[in-house]
């Protein structure tokens, strides 16, 4: 705190000259922060101002006049621009002098950024000063109220010069018809008096004489004030039309913010963006001083000392010069503290109760103004202590009036849509900002002509439609909570004080018979001004913006259609505006335009070439010029409604709705295309945007391709338009054909062609995303792309070796490979090659496992392909052909087991490598030993290679690990034993000479015999794979015996081969339970035939195994008998088993 000259204190005043900062007549923004707590006795209220801008050059120290200076001789220099005075100098005689209509306007263009949101009042200092002084004054205010967001502008609503231009326009007639028969039947306009403007002349030249002391006296012309006045009162302070544009608008309609000061003065809690034309002084002892003259003769009154006081306030100055006079005669100066003027006397009043006033008038608007968009009049009459407020935009509908003959439509529907426009901005922070951006916006929509104004039209529908986030749900906005007592703005009024004098001791009579008639037709009413200086009398009950929550749906269809909708009603603002309309083919918006389907096969190739024709220039069809707002409007509307799109077709293919996939896919790409028809270069986001509708769309064909048995609803989904739809592509023809993408959008009957567009999309989108152009910022779209397309080579590659296979199937005895058949395999090889490429490319080791696996497959099917027939037609020997391709299977397995390296990187992926490897491995081997090429081969090395084939196999089998695969595992080990069993078996059978040999496959075939019983043992569904094992076991046991000479060798082999006729008890108990559980279950064939085969057992397989086993256990019986009677003894052992065997 720094001392006054007089021994008093103020706050952040020291050097007035460095607070303010000014630059002489720039239009330059500052921020200075100058505080002010004032104090006068018991009473206090807080007040702090901050410059936002300033038009005059630092405060001046003013001249200080000797006494008997004639004020009413001018000096040299008076009504000469002066930059101290600023306009209060030059005008102080003119029109200018009173406040402009859209005053508040201007200010809320230039400090855009407060609007909405951190400011409560937007409005002319002197508005502020005739609001706060209600209950002081008698004198009448008429005021428009304005809401944007929750800022509210106050500007003058002049009744007599508006009924004076009505009576010229015939515009407003309705309101003057109003005000005549509900508030003042006998309206006529008033004049000023002479001694206003004496009093006015006087100022003048007194602020003239103070920047100018030395200046010389010049007399005034007889007839000058005389041509003042009249000037004063015909020029229009009222703009007389609106032009289109809104640049246009700001300067020819008064927009311009003509204000010396702009300060954000905080009053309390209340935030004000108020604009003054005050001329402060400076310099020397007294930093910041306001100058005023007084008659002498006339003592201050209360209006007086407010208004005083609250310029200071407002302009934060910590003192007021006074100079007092009579007749024009300079008397003496008078210093007084700013926090002195309320206890003045004669001029007493309490600042505790001006804050109550501010406050509750604020309250009364804040609940009333609720309608953005909306005119409100506030006003009182002169001489009534009733102060009502009216809704003029509702009048205006009552009386029918065209909303644009109101002359605030254009300015409002401007500052909404700047408002809006400069917190979308906050938004993609913020989004608690959208329901108040999308409420400006719809306001501001709904005030426009789209004929007159359809710029700000279809630039207010793009903003609403980048509102709605396509990708995610929008958070709504939960902070709903304002400040109390600080929401909505002030009125806008200026009056003289000599007027405001006269008013005082104004009687009322001549209104007050008319009040009650106007309440039907208020909105709402102060009753009597007393009550505003009853503190939280009015009190903000109405909820500001009861529709301002953002409309927040999960589903993305909606959010979507409410983008759309938007997106159409800019771009029928955008055609509306193109005049060249008898240029464009006739076209039927309600006509839908036909989505064409049809079978194409042979010239795939050809047309899908189009699909990377990206960007391709077609000539506008509407003629818009380049660089106009047409221009940009449209490009900005197509590419959102392709995203829109986008994400409805996205939506729709997790739906598995895959027709109105491709339905929404086209659209999207309809409008990529028209935007390519109005853009010159394409920019690398919408570069990558296109790649991921390329990219969807690939994916929607795939999946048509691997569903075609639902071809019929899917058609029915892609044939369905829109009303909205047909109108948006009817917007699209009128640039551009529309057709680039017809190839890769439509619904096709053939997989293969479908299969192909895939790809090429997949394609096309790779070319862009390794462009330079977009290399950079596609670096992880690329990888995503990459997998597609090994993704969609492989589902070729397996659709064309499928093909193969099937060709296989129906070659009906043709041992010689068809050329087809080899075309079809080297397609699908070429596609597993290319994919496992795309793979390796993105080091996707998995997948790269799964295309080796497939091309393992398909050197099986080429393989099976060059089985040898004889002349018989039935199988000839195991083909070197055969053995190449089972080789290259094998070593397709092995790679595709050495990209896994372990099962813990992909189990499901290592378990499929190992089955298949271990399955070829298998039939490898089983060919080798059933058809064995003996005119090649020596036997021998047949048996090795069959031998090394079955262990490999056995290799693969993984008998440990439990799985869903683990029994067919144990089946095959048990089939690889048994037929290495069997092998050996024959072996040891045909085998001459070689005795070691013989005891090496003998017991080979026990080896494995006994591996196999066991393994089949634990299969509880191999009943007669374990019969056929043990009986071939008991033929083996009866070989060796055949080939002994003692009776104990013989006795000890035929021992043996009972003990494993013992172990058949398992596999009998086995097929006797299938069978019986197959009898209880009730047959559904009206006969009951089918009965015991139903159970899966081969019945004459079953037959024919137990008549072998009937004659082996026969002969073993016989042949034990026989030994038995030879030897004349019947061995311990041989007995106890037999007798088991018969009490079963």
């Amino acid at each position: 705190m720094s001392a006054s000259p007089d021994g008093g204190q103020y706050s952040g005043l020291s050097d007035q000259s460095s607070e303010i900062p000014c630059s002489g007549g720039e239009s330059s923004k500052h921020v200075s922060l100058l505080e002010l707590e004032v104090c006068t006795g018991t009473n206090e209220v807080k007040s702090r101002a901050v410059v936002k801008y300033c038009a005059a050059p630092p405060p001046t120290s003013y001249a200080l006049l000797q006494e008997q200076t004639d004020l009413k001789l001018p000096p040299a220099n008076w009504l000469r621009e002066n930059p101290q005075l600023g306009s209060a100098g030059t005008t102080v005689l003119g029109s200018s002098s009173k406040s402009k209509p859209f005053s508040s306007f201007g200010m809320a263009y230039d400090f855009i950024d407060n609007i909405g949101d951190d400011v409560d009042v937007v409005s002319d200092s002197e508005n502020i000063k005739k609001l706060l002084k209600i209950p002081y004054s008698k004198s009448h205010v008429s005021m428009a109220v304005h809401r944007v967001g929750r800022t509210l502008l106050l500007d003058e609503l002049d009744i007599q010069e508006l009924f004076m231009r009505s009576s010229q326009t015939g515009d407003w007639t309705w309101l003057k018809e109003f005000y005549q028969r509900l508030i003042d039947q006998k309206w006529q306009r008033k004049k000023k008096s002479k001694e206003h403007w004496y009093q006015k002349a006087i100022l003048s030249k007194f602020l003239y004489y103070s920047i100018n002391g030395d200046a010389a006296a010049e007399r005034l012309p007889d007839n000058e004030g005389e041509e003042e006045s009249g000037a004063e009162e015909f020029s229009p302070s009222w703009p007389a039309t609106f032009p289109s544009t809104p640049s246009d608008s700001e300067e020819s309609a008064g927009l311009r913010n003509d204000f010396v000061r702009n300060i954000m003065w905080t009053f309390e809690d209340i935030h004000m963006l108020v604009g003054s034309n005050m001329p402060i002084f400076g310099g020397g002892r007294y930093p910041a001083v306001s100058l005023r003259l007084r008659d002498n003769n006339k003592p201050i009154n209360i209006l007086t000392g407010i208004d005083y006081w609250l310029d200071n306030l407002m302009c934060n100055v910590p003192e007021l010069v006074m100079c007092f006079h009579v007749n024009g005669i300079v008397q003496k100066y008078e210093m007084i503290k700013t926090e002195d003027i309320p206890d003045l006397d004669n001029s007493t009043f309490s600042t505790r109760v001006v804050k109550d006033i501010a406050q509750n008038i604020l309250s009364f608007l804040k609940s009333n103004c609720t309608k953005e968009g909306h005119t409100y009049w506030l006003f009182k009459a002169s001489g009534s202590d009733i102060v009502k407020l009216y809704d003029l935009t509702t009048l205006c509908e009552e009386a029918e009036e065209e909303k644009y003959q109101n002359p605030f439509t254009l300015p409002v529907a401007v500052l909404l849509y700047k408002v809006a426009s400069n917190m979308m901005l906050k938004a993609r922070q913020n989004r608690k900002h959208y329901g108040t951006v999308r409420t400006l916006l719809l306001n501001c929509v709904k005030l426009l002509d789209q004929e007159r104004h359809p710029q700000i039209i279809a630039s207010a529908h793009y903003m609403l439609s980048e509102l709605f986030q396509l990708d995610e749900p929008p958070e709504a906005d939960s902070d709903g909570s304002l400040r109390a007592g600080s929401e909505d703005s002030y009125s806008d009024e200026e009056e003289g004080e000599e007027e405001e004098e006269e008013e005082l001791a104004e009687d009322d009579s001549d209104t007050s018979s008319s009040d009650a008639a106007g309440d039907s037709k208020a909105i709402a009413v102060i009753r009597s001004v007393g009550e505003l200086s009853v503190p939280e009398k009015y009190k903000s009950t109405h909820q500001i913006r009861p529709s301002y929550a953002f409309p927040v749906s999960q589903d993305k269809e909606e959010r979507c259609r409410h983008v759309l909708s938007y997106v159409l009603e800019g771009l029928k603002a955008v055609d509306g505006s193109i005049k060249k309309e008898s240029d464009l083919p006739a076209a039927d918006p309600n006509t839908p335009i036909p989505l064409k389907y049809e079978e194409r096969v042979a010239p795939v190739e050809k047309g899908i070439t189009l699909l990377l024709e990206i960007g391709q220039k077609h000539a506008t069809r509407s003629g818009i010029i380049p660089g106009t707002w047409q221009h940009r409007i449209k490009q900005q509307l197509f590419l959102k409604a392709s995203k829109a799109y986008y994400v409805l077709s996205d939506a729709a293919t997790n739906l598995l709705k895959y027709g109105r996939a491709l339905r929404y896919i086209k659209l999207a790409l309809q409008c990529h295309d028209a935007y390519c028809a109005v853009s010159s270069v394409l920019p690398p986001r919408v570069l990558l945007f296109h790649t991921e509708c390329l990219s969807l769309c690939g994916d929607i064909q795939l999946m048509l391709a691997q569903n075609a048995n639902n071809r019929a609803a899917y058609l029915e989904e892609y044939s369905y338009q829109t009303k909205e739809d047909q109108e948006i592509l009817h917007s699209l023809h009128r640039e551009s054909g529309c057709q680039a993408f017809n190839m890769a959008t439509d619904l096709a009957t053939d997989p293969e062609y479908q299969l192909i567009v895939s790809s090429k999309c997949y394609e096309a989108s790779y070319e862009l995303l390794t462009a330079e152009v977009v290399k950079e910022q596609g670096a992880q779209q690329l990888g995503q792309v990459l997998k597609r397309l090994g993704n969609i080579r492989n589902e070729m590659g397996v659709f064309y070796m499928n093909q193969a296979a099937a060709v296989q199937t129906e070659k009906e005895g043709r041992s010689s490979v068809s050329v087809p058949e080899q075309e079809l395999w080297k397609k699908s090889f070429a596609c597993f090659e290319k994919g496992m490429q795309d793979f390796h490319a993105i080091e996707d080791q998995t997948n790269t496992a799964l295309l080796l696996c497939n091309t393992g497959r398909l050197m099986r099917i080429c393989a099976q392909a060059h089985c040898a027939l004889s002349t018989d037609q039935s199988r000839g020997e195991f083909s070197p052909e055969e053995a190449l391709y089972y080789n290259k299977a094998i070593d397709y397995y092995l790679r595709a087991m050495k990209a896994l390296a372990t099962r813990g990187s992909h189990p499901l992926v290592w378990d499929s490598v190992t089955w298949e490897l271990s399955t070829t491995y298998f039939t490898l081997a089983t060919l080798l030993q059933d058809y064995a090429p003996l005119s090649r081969k020596a036997q021998q090395q047949i048996e090795q290679e069959v031998t090394d084939a079955m262990m490999k196999s056995l290799r693969y089998c993984d008998l440990q690990t439990e799985s869903a695969r683990q029994p067919l595992y144990q089946y095959r080990a048990a089939t690889i034993h048994h037929r290495l069993a069997s092998m050996y078996h024959s072996c040891f059978r045909n085998q001459v000479g070689d005795e070691h040999v013989r005891k090496q496959h003998r017991s080979l075939a026990e080896l494995h015999y006994s591996k196999a019983v066991r393994l089949f043992l634990s299969l509880r569904d191999a009943p007669c794979e374990l019969l056929r094992t043990l009986l071939e076991r008991v033929a083996f046991a009866e070989f060796t015996m055949a080939g002994q000479s003692s009776s104990g060798a013989k006795l000890k082999s035929l021992t043996a081969a009972l003990e494993v006729m013992m172990d058949t008890r398992h596999a009998f108990q086995l097929i006797h339970k299938e069978l019986f559980e197959s009898q209880r279950e009730p047959m559904p064939s009206a006969d009951g035939a089918d009965g015991p085969s139903s159970s899966g057992l081969n019945l004459e397989e079953v037959m024919k195994l137990v008549g072998v086993f009937e004659a082996s256990f026969s002969f073993l019986l016989l042949q034990l008998v026989k030994l038995l009677a030879a030897t004349k003894r019947k061995p311990r052992a041989v007995s106890s088993r037999a007798s088991v065997f018969n009490g079963k």
